[in-house]
């Protein structure tokens, strides 16, 4: 289905568009088209892969006319540009929604003014009853997609994706905790009793690849992943470093975290589709003549669960030993390397 085309991925010198390019390069695509603002990184990864379908263009979401220069014969987008830790934007909201918001906004209107087919965006699980400012333009994201989607040209198609906790992506902890064992300093942690979401890159991409393959205008995809509390991952990294007695400070929750995340709530929960290893969430396409539907026959609302960190599959210490094994530094260091991880 790529062959012979060309992927644009904004924001994509970040972890996931590494990973998409681990598993794209060598494929039949044409073209991998990486936008993003930050120079040194796209040096970095230019010369990291060295392949002539790899094209860098610098430019930022929040820049409409940056965004259409490199949309030009691009068949496929994946929108990955974002701003996403937490704190940042507690202190910065506005700039959450110029770029989560307007950037989104940005994106979509020159994909439709370029004849783009296909546009999967990227979300997070904490757009679900956000109560954070990262969360809450990720949310606003959502709509605007929503809202986009339902008024494009014949034969495109815009859908989204949300992820909770991708491991080892650039700024999450898991690096962050082989780092300080590696220094010889205590691990920190908000609260033992937090659940995330657990999700390799690969899981991120395949998520994104099965969103490309069966998304409809406005649906929103998730996996369905496991979740494990701090404290059990944290036992789990000691364990492969072997390290069992290390030493742990708590230092309370930061600005805008919650005790658990959700991917899918309640009400979404009440329309969407099991595809196995996914829910589809599909957008509701009915328009503001409200009159004119009926509620007969509907499910009970109140019967549903929202899909959420603390209610799905739980892993115990060895569980999240296994998955954090799919992790190339994590095999190594448990092998008895000295590796420093990336991604700090």
């Amino acid at each position: 289905m790529f062959k012979n085309k060309i992927l644009l991925i904004t924001g994509g010198t970040g972890s996931f568009g590494n990973a998409v390019l681990r598993r794209f390069l060598d494929s039949d695509i044409k073209e991998i088209r990486v936008f993003s603002r930050d120079e040194k990184k796209q040096d970095d990864m230019r010369k990291n892969f060295n392949s002539t379908k790899l094209k860098f263009y610098i430019g930022d979401v929040r820049d409409y006319q940056s965004v259409s220069n490199c949309m030009r014969g691009v068949d496929f987008i994946f929108h990955a540009a974002a701003l996403k830790q937490v704190p940042s934007c507690e202190f910065y909201p506005l700039e959450a929604v110029k770029t989560n918001v307007i950037g989104t906004e940005n994106v979509l209107e020159a994909a439709i003014n370029h004849g783009v087919k296909n546009v999967v965006c990227l979300s997070t699980d904490k757009a679900v009853y956000p109560i954070n400012a990262m969360g809450t333009s990720k949310a606003m994201m959502e709509k605007v997609i929503i809202a986009k989607s339902r008024n494009v040209p014949e034969g495109m198609t815009i859908c989204t994706t949300r992820y909770g906790n991708v491991m080892a992506s650039r700024g999450s902890v898991i690096p962050l905790f082989v780092r300080q064992i590696i220094e010889g300093a205590p691990i920190t942690i908000t609260d033992p009793n937090m659940t995330r979401f657990m999700m390799t890159l690969d899981d991120a991409v395949d998520l994104v690849i099965h969103a490309f393959t069966n998304g409809a205008n406005g649906d929103i995809f998730v996996q369905k992943a496991p979740a494990a509390t701090i404290d059990v991952l944290t036992k789990a990294i000691f364990s492969l470093m072997d390290k069992p007695e290390y030493k742990v400070n708590v230092i309370g929750t930061r600005h805008g975290e919650k005790l658990f995340e959700a991917l899918c709530s309640r009400e979404e929960m009440f329309v969407a589709q099991d595809q196995g290893e996914y829910y589809r969430v599909p957008a509701d396409n009915r328009d503001l003549n409200y009159s004119q539907y009926t509620e007969e026959g509907e499910k009970d609302l109140s019967k549903v669960e929202d899909y959420n960190s603390h209610n799905t599959h739980r892993l115990d210490v060895e569980g999240m030993k296994n998955l954090l094994r799919k992790l190339d530094f994590m095999r190594d260091i448990e092998a008895g390397s000295i590796i420093v991880p990336e991604g700090v």
